[in-house]
């Protein structure tokens, strides 16, 4: 099999493309010819030995793909070989070929095309965790998305437009602002102006958003958090900007509002029968059109290094999908 192989986590530029003697999957295992795989933040931190989750080296690196079951191990029932897949199994995805855990695979039914399947369970099951699971987001309520031009966060606009509720979308520019206005936001804040806190202000009539959904952290976090409305759910996704934040406790008494903290893979794991559920709601909701994963562009695998730089530009919409012929 062909795979992109990590042999010492200092970066992008330590990946090679090499040949490698394709697995053949353990009792209760998968193996998956890949079509299509994901691009996702994690994917550059775990090559930079900087994630949660340190792989012992070598490793294919790549979190999240879709593809075809081609070889089934002893003891697995659920699965047999022509299946369609997807699966978010932390590593092995930049690959022709993986191994997998079946249990971490959830079968695809018909009409579900890989390069969309390949870059939905981590966004979509992680914005509906944060949202219906950790909010408790009501119809009509008022979310403030921070990054919602990015992978997680045009998710977020999606499923909160699908439970009823008022999107404000914030971001970086004017066109990943138009871009999110057509993904369904009901108004845009392009943050780069420095005017959070005012336009937050002037879209909520004072009130200030019911639910507050961040996957960038940094210096943008106190200033979204001061401006959250009464009995606020501060949602902690992650740190894209780099930095973590400290916010002041004092805010959080003086506004009754809560920092919920937002960990899906974890929640996945402790409560697997939960997150199936989730999965089956977000799949349905995929085939009636409410959701459908916002793709930035489609590579060939072997443009993977050009995938790293493209979101490390900071330009993309969506998510990057590399595909395998």
């Amino acid at each position: 099999m062909k795979a992109w192989l990590c042999e010492n986590p200092i970066g992008v530029e330590a990946l090679t493309w090499q040949e490698l003697p394709t697995p053949a999957p353990a009792a209760g295992h998968i193996r998956v010819a890949i079509k299509a795989a994901s691009l996702n933040f994690p994917d550059l931190l775990i090559i930079q030995n900087k994630y949660q989750f340190k792989p012992a080296l070598p490793f294919v690196p790549g979190t999240e793909f879709a593809g075809v079951v081609d070889a089934v191990g002893e003891g697995v029932s659920g699965f047999k070989v022509g299946d369609a897949v997807a699966a978010f199994a932390g590593t092995g995805g930049f690959a022709s070929h993986a191994c997998i855990p079946a249990s971490l695979a959830l079968p695809l039914p018909p009409g579900f095309k890989f390069e969309d399947a390949a870059a939905f369970i981590c966004t979509y099951a992680t914005s509906h965790h944060a949202l219906i699971d950790r909010a408790a987001l009501k119809a009509g309520e008022t979310v403030l998305i921070l990054g919602a031009a990015g992978g997680v966060g045009t998710a977020a606009i999606q499923i909160a437009k699908a439970s009823g509720a008022r999107v404000i979308a914030a971001a970086s520019s004017d066109e990943k602002c138009a871009r999110c206005i057509e993904i369904g936001a009901d108004a845009s804040i392009n943050y780069s102006h420095g005017k959070l806190r005012e336009e937050v202000k002037a879209l909520t009539d004072g009130k200030g958003p019911d639910v507050i959904y961040d996957p960038v952290g940094g210096d943008l976090a106190e200033i979204a958090f001061r401006s959250i409305a009464w009995r606020g759910r501060y949602l902690v996704i992650g740190f894209a900007q780099g930095a973590i934040p400290a916010l002041p406790l004092n805010l959080a008494l003086l506004k009754g509002a809560s920092i919920v903290g937002v960990f899906w893979g974890e929640f996945a794991k402790r409560e697997p029968k939960h997150n199936a559920a989730v999965l089956a709601q977000l799949a349905q909701w995929y085939f009636e059109g409410k959701i459908r994963p916002v793709l930035d562009s489609v590579l060939p695998l072997e443009l993977l290094p050009q995938a790293f730089a493209r979101m490390a530009s900071r330009a993309v919409v969506g998510k990057i999908v590399l595909s395998n012929p």
